[in-house]
């Protein structure tokens, strides 16, 4: 299973290629085949799950109720922007124009660790992304495993 952690900063270059961390790519499992899908993530983001990590989420996709409005819904948003990918001889991967313009990536990309995916982040969105929480670090993370505690 893989574990992303850290982050860095890279260029993308004009074809969307960018470059995914070596010690990233060292959490990849062999079962991934240097592949990953690709979707529009959950904040103003790109999410990347490893290929086998994906399949344990198109399992639980396959088990939701599409006659329930809202899951056709979420399942229409996420795949809709899903693409799979795979590293190029140079460790790239091409992250789709669509994508880019979602998350107002132009030259300069942060790449964030994010357990089981990577996040891809235009570096001033993420620094909005930071400052809107008023509560500091410490009291988010006690809140957040007191609740995971229970």
């Amino acid at each position: 299973m893989a574990f992303f952690k850290g982050q860095e900063t890279y260029s993308i270059d004009n074809k969307g290629r960018v470059n995914i961390p070596a010690k990233m790519r060292k959490s990849l499992s062999p079962e991934a085949n240097d592949t990953f899908a690709i979707t529009r993530g959950l904040d103003k983001c790109i999410t990347a799950y490893p290929i086998d990590e994906w399949k344990k989420y198109e399992e639980k996709f396959a088990n939701l109720n599409q006659y329930d409005e809202k899951n056709r819904y979420f399942l229409r948003m996420l795949l809709m922007w899903s693409e799979e990918v795979a590293l190029d001889a140079q460790q790239r991967i091409t992250l789709p124009r669509k994508l880019l313009e979602f998350a107002g990536i132009e030259s300069k990309v942060m790449i964030v660790g994010m357990g089981d995916h990577i996040e891809f982040w235009n570096p001033d969105e993420f620094e909005n992304y930071l400052n809107k929480f008023n509560e500091p670090y410490e009291k988010v993370a006690e809140q957040v495993f007191s609740d995971s505690m229970k």
